[in-house]
């Protein structure tokens, strides 16, 4: 699957209370809701550069498939993930959430979940 782009995320669902339950501070939260962010995908083979960009910051993150790398969450925390391919579905485990990006038509849809809720994020390229 061909995750190279600029994707412009128009969707958030479940952003508030995702960020509260993985403990983002509430000024972060406050912060976030109104801004919808811009990803940059690199893709090479199994290497990635994940740019996220915000009216705030930009935050970059690089993993290779299959390898444990230190990736940077939603309110810029850094976490240890070893992200894994299935089924066209990049798929990062951590202590905190669980999130599988993919490519449905024209569209990425990144499904994170932390305990019992589910952000989901929609962009399109």
């Amino acid at each position: 699957m061909d995750f190279n782009g600029t994707w412009k995320v128009y969707s958030e669902e479940n952003l508030e209370e995702f960020l509260k339950v993985i403990g983002a501070p509430e000024m972060v939260v406050k912060m976030r809701k109104d801004v919808k962010p811009v990803l940059v995908i690199e893709q090479n083979g199994k290497d990635f550069t994940c740019t996220m960009k915000t009216p705030f910051s930009s935050r970059v993150t690089r993993f290779t498939i299959g390898k444990e790398s230190e990736i940077c969450t939603l309110d810029g925390r850094k976490v240890k993930c070893t992200v894994r391919e299935e089924d066209g579905k990049l798929i990062c485990e951590t202590s905190k959430f669980t999130s599988v990006r993919e490519i449905q038509g024209d569209e990425m849809i990144d499904t994170t979940t932390a305990g019992s809720v589910t952000f989901i994020s929609k962009s399109k390229r």
